[in-house]
């Protein structure tokens, strides 16, 4: 799954989140969280993709790119 990090980006906003709230509440590396909301990110394991969904209360689907068929 490729990470749509417009969204990731347009979520956490929305709830009024920021990018250090969203580290603590992953556990993930804030560069690396900054990353994937730029794009830069392109394959993450699924356990990061499911934790950040899981912090922006989401399905991991609000926030992939859905894929090609």
């Amino acid at each position: 799954m490729r990470p749509n990090g417009t969204a990731i980006r347009a979520i956490r906003e929305a709830q009024k989140m920021s990018l250090r709230v969203l580290q603590q509440k992953t556990g993930l590396d804030r560069g690396y969280l900054s990353r994937m909301e730029r794009g830069h990110i392109q394959e993450p394991a699924d356990t990061p993709l499911q934790q950040v969904a899981a912090a922006l209360r989401v399905t991991t689907d609000a926030i992939t790119h859905k894929e090609k068929t």
